[in-house]
């Protein structure tokens, strides 16, 4: 669904452009920024893609890393482009809230914000709204901004393809996902023709791990994991202490909850992390069950149908006790 097409005249004069994502952004919001920055570059654009966080270590590859704005390392400059920004895209989160610390600056901004995004229930704080919840990803999305609605079809070039597709790869799971349609492949296939090099793309996400995470992965299935055979549900819980042991660095976790889900009859997987200040937890699931719903009605996030995510100010202890306290009213699902 696009909102604002009237708008889309404005890139066709240079602009000064901000391009934000969500706190800790994964491949797709990393993928989705750096593809749309390469785009908006080649328009002739001054464009600059701002973060309010690191990344994961399995993401420092990726074409256009070195050109990223970290807000929290240099607010001053930060807040001089946000100043100075004639539009703000926003792209992968569809409320502020997601951005964290660049939520104020964003909301505060002059500059009219545009939405590229594909999770559900969108904040109304854009003019311009590309919007799909059955899009497999944000970086789905940007290309069919590129191809369709912008009408520049051949507009994609080595560096774009790439990220765009580390932006799908990642958030199909590497395309074994119920979101991987014939659409994505279609999509997938362009990508190659236009340079991207898949092989590579695989190797830098998923054979780039340091010795100590694979040391921590061993410790949590070992030591963090319980599974609730009555209700088909697996879950990991990780102290603080646990982080500290491993010394554990953005990225550390990606993928975890996956391991649960991935044992026999296990139909609902969970993730609960205590990063000290806040616990969050991510679920996932197969055929209907609902993590968005669960993370929406509890545990103040949401999501997609069979991946979610939330968090909660309580002791992880008591998270996890209203995890499984929820689990009987799911019961149709789960057994």
């Amino acid at each position: 669904m696009l909102v604002g097409e009237e708008y889309l005249v404005e890139l066709t004069r240079p602009k000064k452009i901000i391009i934000t994502t969500h706190h800790k952004p994964d491949g797709d919001a990393l993928g989705s920024s750096l593809g749309l920055y390469y785009w908006l570059k080649k328009k002739g654009h001054e464009v600059h893609v701002v973060l309010s966080s690191d990344f994961p270590d399995f993401l420092d590859w990726i074409p256009g890393r070195e050109e990223l704005v970290f807000f929290s390392k240099n607010p001053t400059y930060g807040q001089q482009l946000f100043d100075e920004a004639d539009l703000i895209f926003c792209l992968d989160y569809s409320a502020l809230s997601r951005t964290n610390l660049l939520e104020p600056i964003i909301r505060e901004a002059k500059a009219p914000k545009w939405m590229i995004d594909h999770h559900l229930e969108p904040e109304d704080f854009a003019v311009v709204k590309y919007w799909d919840s059955n899009a497999a990803a944000t970086a789905q999305l940007i290309y069919t901004f590129i191809t369709e609605v912008c009408k520049d079809v051949d507009a994609v070039d080595a560096n774009m393809a790439t990220c765009l597709y580390t932006g799908i790869m990642t958030d199909t799971g590497s395309f074994r996902f119920r979101n991987t349609t014939s659409a994505v492949h279609h999509i997938i296939a362009k990508l190659l023709d236009a340079g991207a090099r898949n092989w590579e793309i695989h190797e830098h996400i998923y054979n780039s791990s340091t010795e100590n995470r694979l040391k921590f992965l061993g410790y949590c299935l070992l030591n963090c994991l319980e599974v609730i055979p009555e209700y088909h549900t697996a879950m990991f819980t990780l102290t603080k202490e646990d982080l500290a042991k491993f010394n554990v660095t953005t990225g550390d976790t990606e993928g975890l909850v996956n391991y649960a889900l991935s044992i026999k009859g296990i139909r609902l997987a969970g993730l609960f992390v205590d990063r000290t200040e806040i616990i969050k937890l991510s679920l996932r699931s197969t055929g209907d069950i609902p993590c968005n719903e669960i993370c929406r009605t509890y545990f103040n996030g949401g999501g997609h149908l069979n991946a979610a995510g939330g968090n909660s100010n309580d002791e992880i202890g008591e998270v996890v006790n209203r995890f499984k306290s929820i689990l009987p009213a799911y019961k149709e699902f789960l057994t």
